[in-house]
């Protein structure tokens, strides 16, 4: 965190699945906790988190390629190639939907939605 946000200002953030609420990664939390800003997300909902969907539209695109890859050096190259073929504005459109997605998890009190 401090390379990537050395002026501090950075969040850690997860969407509290199982794994990420292990008592090892919690420990982890904890113990490091005063070197970054964590922010805390309800429980299970990944439904904020735009990266889901990012990730989602990488594995449509490289699930598409032909040949598929066969290396993990294949596979990194897919992905930034496909990183790169997202259309203009991909990106702001999902994080304009945020508002919504957060309405809609406050309606939901913290439990799965429909955004």
């Amino acid at each position: 965190m401090s390379i990537v946000h050395s002026d501090g200002l950075g969040q850690f953030q997860h969407d509290n699945a199982t794994p990420h609420a292990s008592r090892v990664a919690t420990k982890w939390l904890q113990e490091h906790s005063s070197d970054f800003r964590h922010f805390h997300w309800p429980p299970k909902s990944p439904d904020m988190n735009i990266i889901e969907d990012i990730w989602d539209a990488l594995l449509h695109v490289v699930e598409k390629r032909s040949p598929q890859p066969r290396t993990s050096m294949d596979l990194l190259t897919a992905l930034q190639d496909s990183w790169c073929e997202f259309p203009p504005g991909y990106l702001q459109t999902l994080v304009e939907a945020m508002s919504h997605r957060f309405a809609s998890l406050l309606r939901a009190h913290g439990d799965p939605t429909r955004y």
